[in-house]
């Protein structure tokens, strides 16, 4: 992401995207000899849809530039695509929106984690970005009983498992822009398969896992499924590798939030209204606020959420905003999204 703020003209922002953007649309074309037009919108964006699987944004609404081919008023869907220019022009940026531009043009945004879940039968592969955890491949096998006469069908069930798993892996993980990569499952299918893995990288001279398998670390979960995702970021190991992260740090926030919980629960409260009524008495040392409450479509409660961070942080207060599409944010989200960690004890 590149951006360029114009001053003294309408409040936009200018930039390029090496992930997802694009304010022109690109028809397709159907049949051999049709052609391909660029034809340049503007949109007043009525509704945002992100598929987080595919990497996709889709932005709906009407169009506002004179145009031979889209009429005035006509709705139209776009898709940012990667390293296209595109304008947003807003009537306010406040100071989350200018922070989402910083952290998306920060080189730094792009350290990913890698993350491979696994069980018998079952491999995910996760990326985990500044602001988002994207599953990119899921793997399943059925696999023999290991007792008995089906102990031949095991060791070629699980052989051919771990192949596949392997694939994904070369296919899915760049270590130009991974950190770490992080194998877990429960019990030892993960030193398993990496012992399959190193072996067939000399093997076969695969020499993107060759030069760099001391970034390949070992952790436990209990099991392939996303759930365990934040027991893997619990591990110091891996919290040392990845402790600049954003989503590191939402984990580590989130973890001393529900340890004050437990163990001082009266410096600790979660809730729209206490969590207000304690910033009111300057009580306020930590908040954690998820980024859907700060995205609200009603503009009054954005505002009122959006003050309220900038109002605790210049209170000396620490903010963390947290991703929905990180475990962590889920997790915020399911005791309603706004918690804070008090800085004396205080009964709400």
């Amino acid at each position: 992401m590149r951006k360029d703020l114009i001053p003294n003209r309408y409040p936009q922002h200018q930039g390029a995207s090496s992930n997802s953007s694009s304010s022109s649309g690109t028809p397709q074309p159907d049949q051999c000899g049709d052609s391909v037009m660029a034809v340049t919108l503007e949109i007043k964006v009525e509704a945002v849809d992100y598929d987080k699987e595919g990497s996709v944004l889709r932005i709906r609404g009407k169009n506002i530039l004179e145009n031979e081919y889209v009429k005035i008023g006509q709705f139209h869907t776009l898709e940012i695509e990667p390293h296209r220019p595109f304008v947003i022009r807003k009537d306010v940026w406040d100071s989350l929106a200018l922070d989402i531009l910083k952290q998306a043009c920060d080189p730094a945004a792009s350290a990913d984690l890698a993350v491979i879940l696994m069980q018998e039968g079952l491999a995910q592969i996760f990326l985990i970005g500044r602001s988002i955890t994207t599953t990119r491949s899921r793997i399943e096998s059925s696999i023999p009983r290991k007792h008995g006469p089906a102990i031949a069908g095991y060791e070629t069930a699980l052989k051919k498992f771990f192949e596949n798993v392997l694939q994904a892996f070369l296919k899915h993980l760049d270590f130009k822009v991974v950190q770490c990569a992080v194998i877990a499952s429960p019990g030892f299918t993960k030193d398993q398969f990496r012992d399959y893995m190193l072996l067939e990288a000399e093997r076969r001279q695969l020499r993107s896992i060759i030069e760099n398998k001391s970034r390949i670390i070992l952790a436990h979960s209990t099991s392939g499924y996303k759930h365990s995702l934040k027991e893997v970021l619990d591990v110091p190991s891996v919290m040392a590798l990845i402790k600049d992260t954003k989503a590191a740090q939402e984990v580590r926030a989130l973890k001393d939030f529900f340890s004050m919980l437990s163990n001082d629960p009266s410096r600790a409260c979660y809730g729209p209204k206490h969590v207000e009524v304690a910033h009111e008495r300057m009580a306020v040392q930590t908040l954690l606020i998820t980024d859907s409450l700060l995205r609200n479509s009603d503009v009054e409660t954005r505002k009122k959420y959006v003050n309220f961070v900038d109002s605790v942080k210049g209170s000396g207060g620490a903010a963390h905003i947290f991703s929905s599409m990180h475990v962590s944010g889920e997790q915020l989200a399911q005791i309603t999204g706004i918690a804070a960690i008090l800085r004396f004890p205080y009964q709400i």
